[in-house]
C-alpha cells in the first residue's frame, strides 16, 4: 500500500469504497504466527472503524458454522498463500457470500487466487521456517486494511488517516534502532538457555506479542513457553511461578490512558515476590519499571498500536539466541515445514 493524493491506496486490493462501506463485521482467519498478527489487527480495526472484529484459528473457523453474509469481510492471513486450513476457511466464507481479502506474501499462490482481493506484504522470500519478518509485515498490512476501511467509511478524518500512515512509515527506522542495541538480548539468551521453561506476560496489544514470543521459543529452542494475558495471572498461571523462573513482560507505555501500565507493574511485583526472574521490555525513559526489572530491554516510545512492531523484535532475537546456545539450527526447526499444506 501507499499514500497518494491524500488517500491510502492498497495495491491489488479490488474491493471498492462502496463495498467497504457495506461491511458491518470483520472476521480474521489465520494459523500460527499469522493468527497472532490477526489478534493485533482486531485492536486496530475496531479502534479505527468501530466495526466488530472476530479473530479465529482457521482450523476451527468452519466447524462452528460462523454467521457470515454479504456484508461480512473475511481477512485471510497466510505467508505462503497455501495454508490448507486457511484455504478451506476462505472457501467456506465464499460459500456464505462473504467478501474475502487475502493478506499474503507469495505472489500467485492459491489463497489470493480464490479471494475477492489481495494485499501482498512484499516482505521478500522468508527462508527460515519460523516466521519473523513476515509477522511484522502482516501487522503492517493488517493495519493498512484497517485504515482503508476507516477511510472508506469516514470513521477517521483524512488527516487522521495520514497521521497513522506516517507512523507506520516511520517504523523501519525505529526497528533499525532496536536492532542496533540488540546485543544485550543475545547475551540474555545465553544466560537462560538452560532454563526448563519461560513465561511471557502482556496486556492489550502486549498480549498477542507475548503469545508470539512464546511460540518462537517453542519453535526454535524446543523449550516449554507460554504466553498469558497478565490479568489472568491470578486465575491459574501464578501457580507456575517459582524461584529463578524467567518471566518476560511486555510493558505498555506509562502514558497509556487505561492504567494498563500500573496494573502490569503490579503483576511484575507479584511474580518477583515469588522468586521469578523478570525480563521487562519497556519504553525508553520508563524509570518506574527499573526497580522491578531484573533485566531491562528498552525500545523507542511509540503510540500503543505500533508498539508490537518494536517489542516483538527482542523476543525473536531471544528465541534465536536460546536455540543457538542449545546447538539447534534456527532455520530448520524439527518437525516443522514452511508451508502447512495439509489439514
Amino acid at each position: 500500500g501507499h499514500f497518494e493524493d491524500g488517500r491510502i491506496v492498497l495495491d491489488e486490493q479490488r474491493l471498492s469504497d462502496q463495498e467497504l462501506r457495506e461491511v458491518d463485521k470483520v472476521f480474521v482467519v489465520a494459523c500460527g504466527t499469522a493468527y497472532h498478527s490477526g489478534l493485533l489487527a482486531k485492536y486496530a480495526i475496531e479502534h479505527w472503524t468501530r466495526l466488530p472484529v472476530e479473530v479465529e484459528l482457521a482450523s476451527e473457523f468452519r466447524y462452528r458454522d460462523p454467521v457470515l453474509d454479504r456484508s461480512t469481510l473475511v481477512v485471510a492471513i497466510s505467508q505462503s498463500g497455501e495454508t490448507a486450513d486457511t484455504l478451506e476457511a476462505v472457501r467456506h466464507a465464499k460459500e456464505q457470500k462473504a467478501k474475502v481479502l487475502a493478506v499474503c506474501n507469495t505472489n500467485g499462490s492459491q489463497i489470493p487466487r480464490e479471494c475477492d482481493a489481495v494485499l501482498y506484504t512484499r516482505a521478500g522470500p522468508e527462508i527460515g521456517v519460523a516466521s519473523t519478518k513476515t509477522f511484522l509485515a502482516q501487522i503492517t498490512a493488517n493495519y493498512l486494511v484497517g485504515l482503508a476501511l476507516a477511510q472508506a467509511r469516514g470513521t477517521k478524518y483524512p488527516d487522521e488517516v495520514e497521521h497513522e500512515y506516517r507512523q507506520l512509515e516511520a517504523m523501519p527506522e525505529l526497528v533499525s534502532h532496536v536492532l542496533a542495541g540488540i546485543d544485550s538480548v543475545a547475551q540474555l539468551a545465553k544466560q537462560f538457555a538452560s532454563s526448563s521453561a519461560v513465561l511471557f506476560l502482556g496486556r492489550h496489544v502486549g498480549y498477542p506479542v507475548a503469545l508470539e514470543g512464546a511460540l518462537k521459543l517453542k519453535e526454535l529452542a524446543y523449550m516449554h513457553a507460554e504466553g498469558f494475558a497478565a490479568g489472568e495471572l491470578k486465575h491459574g498461571p501464578i501457580a507456575l511461578i517459582e524461584d529463578d523462573l524467567p518471566v518476560i513482560v511486555v510493558m505498555p507505555s506509562p502514558k497509556n490512558a487505561a492504567m494498563l501500565h500500573s496494573k502490569l507493574l503490579s503483576n511484575i511485583r507479584e511474580i518477583q515476590a515469588r522468586g521469578a526472574v523478570t525480563i521487562v521490555i519497556a519504553e525508553e525513559g520508563d524509570d518506574t519499571v527499573r526497580p522491578y526489572a531484573d533485566h531491562l530491554i528498552e525500545i523507542p516510545a511509540v503510540s500503543t498500536l505500533y508498539q508490537p512492531l518494536l517489542s516483538t523484535i527482542p523476543l525473536q532475537v531471544f528465541a534465536a539466541g536460546v536455540a543457538q546456545a542449545r546447538g539447534y539450527d534456527v532455520d530448520k526447526p524439527r518437525n516443522l515445514a514452511k508451508s502447512v499444506t495439509v489439514e
